[in-house]
């Protein structure tokens, strides 16, 4: 069978696939197939056991999302969903990448936070303007499926 990710909760890995025979379905982490983690929106290929999504596959060529109806969220194709930009993000780690800004706008908080506390001397400023710098051209470079896929949509 074949449906969408719905939601997963990062503290336990257990999430819900919306079915497309209009049932919804929970797995958990072990129930995940692939490399990597589920993400909200994926399109995705699962045996169905009563209520439970098992054997659970992204499906590489997936429907076309669409534009998120609340709006702020980007949607691209293959179904990755982020209600951030990455040109907003390149900006902040130009401007204020010393100060992890960037990182806290991409939820990455611990290393917002180890930023933030290296710029306290000299030489982890020089560092953090560097690391600041790289982080401002990789988002730059990176397309928007692969930067929606690394910094997907907060739920």
């Amino acid at each position: 069978m074949r449906g969408q990710i719905l939601g997963v909760d990062r503290r336990t890995g257990e999430g819900l696939v919306s079915g497309d025979d209009g049932r919804r379905y929970t797995f958990r982490p072990d129930d995940w197939a692939h490399q990597g983690e589920p993400s909200v929106g994926a399109y995705v290929d699962f045996d169905a056991d009563q209520n439970q999504a098992r054997s659970i596959f992204p499906v590489p060529a997936g429907p076309q999302a669409v534009a998120h109806p609340a709006g702020g969220a980007m949607a691209v194709p293959g179904g990755s969903l982020s209600d951030r930009n990455k040109y907003v993000a390149a900006i902040l780690a130009f401007f204020f990448g010393t100060l992890g800004i960037h990182r806290f706008y991409l939820g990455r908080t611990g290393s917002g936070i180890a930023m933030l506390v290296l710029t306290c001397t000299i030489v982890g400023l020089f560092v953090t303007g560097l690391w600041a710098l790289i982080d401002s051209i990789r988002y730059l470079v990176m397309s928007d499926a692969e930067f929606a896929a690394r910094y997907p949509r907060t739920v």
